[in-house]
């Protein structure tokens, strides 16, 4: 320690004291994302004993404003959104980042009104939670040079940093586990609201592909996504056609429960006679019977992740933008026999 202490502390020496990569160091003190806080912590601490120069999160980080759609919160998906502002809040306490959450409607989201919001809140930065920028709000970010990061959303274009589940590959999963359970006619009752639904039915349908003589069939809801009584009823409608669909893949768990409300009203079995996979574990699946089966979404990381990339970005401007995608994880339930 004395021979360390005697000379200019680097971030080699500091990764040999913490048992790890000098890129995991360069990353930790750069506030990038994608560290786990354990290590993050141990790092800090071993650099701060070794007499590291280190900027405090405050002394370093600029001001962040959260804009989230009213529609969302404020009606059925409220408990996804918690979540996610319940990571952003911890995140934000972590790092120091002075932090600030707004409702709005996702149809005033015109720059101006963006603009007044960063300004009466001190923010620099913006994180828009479920929120796709339109074109002329895309345009305004991109020439203003506001950083921005995309919460539970998704550039097409990646122009923006974000974050999001693994929607494509979640879906993938999802619907695998209805293949592998010996289901050829499966329905996705999906909207298309949102990028990151499309990408959802995009895995839905590529797990249709993945397996001869499959028959998937997308059944549009024209609601945001979390209406129980529309799934309910297009499923009813269907299950009366007689087509020989025997499970179903939904966007979320609402909507599963109403799918699971039809079908028992149909008389039939769950699971022998139709399936059923939903997505969020939202607390509504645990209210079920039988408990529905699931993907889980980690919402509170993908909130402390938004933190980290927007630190990122305060610190490289020019960076190019980042997308990073949580893994979601499959949940046993009753709605499907059980998996090997």
């Amino acid at each position: 320690m004395n021979d360390i202490r005697s000379k200019r502390i680097r971030q080699a020496d500091i990764a040999t004291a913490a048992g790890v990569s000098v890129s995991t160091v360069s990353r930790v003190l750069t506030n990038e994302p994608g560290i786990s806080e354990t290590i993050r912590q141990h790092i800090f601490k071993v650099a701060s004993d070794l007499g590291y120069p280190l900027k405090t999160a405050a002394e370093t980080t600029s001001g962040g404003l959260a804009l989230i759609a009213s529609d969302s919160v404020t009606g059925g998906l409220s408990v996804f959104y918690e979540g996610i502002l319940e990571g952003l809040r911890a995140g934000a306490a972590e790092r120091g980042m002075r932090f600030d959450i707004r409702l709005i409607r996702e149809a005033r989201t015109e720059p101006e009104v963006v603009k007044e919001h960063l300004q009466a809140a001190g923010a620099e930065g913006l994180f828009l939670v479920g929120i796709d920028p339109s074109d002329e709000l895309r345009r305004w970010l991109e020439t203003s040079g506001t950083p921005v990061v995309l919460v539970n959303g998704t550039d097409p274009k990646l122009r923006f940093d974000g974050v999001s589940p693994s929607n494509f590959f979640g879906a993938y999963s999802a619907t695998r586990r209805l293949i592998d359970a010996g289901h050829r006619r499966i329905l996705h009752l999906a909207g298309s609201h949102r990028q990151t639904i499309r990408e959802r039915i995009r895995g839905f349908e590529a797990a249709i592909a993945s397996m001869e003589g499959a028959d998937g069939r997308l059944v549009p809801m024209t609601f945001a996504g979390s209406s129980s009584q529309e799934a309910h009823d297009k499923t009813a409608a269907i299950l009366a056609e007689k087509g020989g669909f025997t499970a179903a893949f939904c966007m979320n768990d609402f909507i599963a429960v109403g799918v699971l409300d039809a079908v028992a009203e149909a008389g039939l079995r769950v699971p022998e006679d139709f399936a059923i996979v939903g997505f969020d574990d939202l607390p509504c699946a645990l209210m079920t019977n039988p408990r529905l089966a699931t993907m889980r979404v980690d919402r509170a990381a993908l909130g402390r992740e938004a933190i980290g990339l927007m630190i990122a970005r305060f610190r490289d401007r020019d960076a190019p933008a980042r997308h990073i995608c949580h893994g979601v994880q499959p949940i046993a339930g009753g709605t499907l026999p059980p998996e090997t």
